[in-house]
């Protein structure tokens, strides 16, 4: 089975193509362009790289956020329109069960993306027999009520993500020896655990299609809560 996935959640543009369980090629930009600019062409040149054509993709995966709104509307878009288009199926996952899975690490994992003013996307996992279990639901909260929470109830700690990297001196401060910060490699969203993810979810209940598959941005944009206000 060919997947295809996707992440466009943060400012890493990234996309790759596993058959069952071997990675057949991976993508991933982070430079000042915009995801509408970087998707398409780079879903392209990784196809045609391994003479494989849209149509030959059997399952997408996609990350749902949290994370950039407009970057999130980008990416599932395009997965939509190719699941419409060639009639397969979509599997949804977690912007920070993505993180977390790219972590094969014998304690919490805690995945934080930078939701601005002080605050980080997040959510606490941990592997239990094969397979990642999620402790804390992704919630948007406070870096500091995050290392709190972190520093009372737990110990043996990795974070990664862009929020990690952004709070890296505070959390070190904070949490001490408790903690610690994962590798450069994979500290960002890859599409390869997207994939992966979607190949290990595609038997589960209550799937998403291209109908129904919407982002999951754990808090109204800008212009909902300007709206918001107009209305009050």
């Amino acid at each position: 089975m060919k997947v295809l996935g996707l992440d466009t959640s943060t400012m890493m543009t990234t996309c790759a193509v596993l058959d069952d369980e071997n990675l057949l090629g991976e993508y991933s930009l982070n430079q000042d362009m915009t995801h509408s600019e970087n998707l398409v062409p780079m879903i392209k040149e990784v196809l045609d790289s391994l003479n494989i054509q849209v149509s030959d993709i059997d399952l997408y995966g996609v990350a749902i956020g949290p994370g950039s709104f407009t970057g999130l509307r980008i990416g599932i878009a395009t997965v939509k329109s190719f699941a419409h288009v060639f009639n397969k199926p979509i599997i949804g996952i977690s912007t920070l069960e993505g993180l977390a899975f790219n972590l094969t690490f014998d304690g919490i994992i805690v995945p934080m993306i930078d939701a601005r003013r002080n605050r980080v996307y997040t959510g606490i996992y941990k592997w239990e027999k094969g397979r990642l279990k999620n402790i804390l639901e992704p919630s948007i909260m406070e870096i500091e009520e995050l290392l709190e929470l972190l520093d009372k109830d737990y110990n043996n700690i990795m974070v990664n993500g862009n929020g990690a990297l952004l709070y890296k001196e505070k959390i070190e401060n904070s949490l001490k020896d408790k903690v610690k910060i994962s590798p450069i490699s994979l500290n960002s969203c890859k599409a390869a655990s997207i994939a992966e993810l979607a190949l290990l979810n595609r038997h589960e209940e209550n799937q998403y299609n291209y109908y129904n598959l919407v982002p999951d941005y754990l808090r109204e944009s800008q212009a909902q809560r300007e709206l918001r206000k107009r209305e009050s």
